[in-house]
């Protein structure tokens, strides 16, 4: 197989949902793709409007794999998650070439809402 993807993807428009409703919880995902032959090491930093950035989120995929790295099931390496109803962006880095799509449950209403798009690729 041809060698796609990139090492350095960015998703501007983040966010964790404070609030869920009935059975679905509300949550983010950073939906990974791994079509290479050897294991991805990532790394991920988020980014605010009003405070200093936070860096050291770390997710493996494995060969031919993928991987739903969701963001409320995630935590820093001194065991903070990511906040919740607080805009953010991220950007995911790899040692190998990788494919990354974002993803958002939203389920603060009855009427809930997925929406889905692909990162932007460096």
């Amino acid at each position: 197989m041809k060698d796609v993807g990139s090492k350095v993807w960015l998703i501007p428009d983040a966010y964790y949902p404070k609030e869920s409703r009935g059975k679905f919880h509300s949550h983010d995902a950073v939906c990974v793709l791994n079509p290479g032959k050897e294991d991805a090491q990532i790394t991920m930093t988020l980014y605010f409007e009003d405070h200093e950035k936070m860096e050291g989120l770390k997710a493996v995929c494995k060969a031919e794999r993928t991987n739903h790295i969701r963001m409320d099931k995630i935590r820093f390496c001194d065991g903070k998650g990511v906040p919740r109803g607080v805009p953010y962006a991220i950007m995911v880095e790899s040692n190998v070439n990788i494919i990354v799509q974002y993803s958002r449950m939203d389920t603060t209403q009855a009427e809930m809402a997925l929406m889905t798009t692909m990162a932007y690729p460096l």
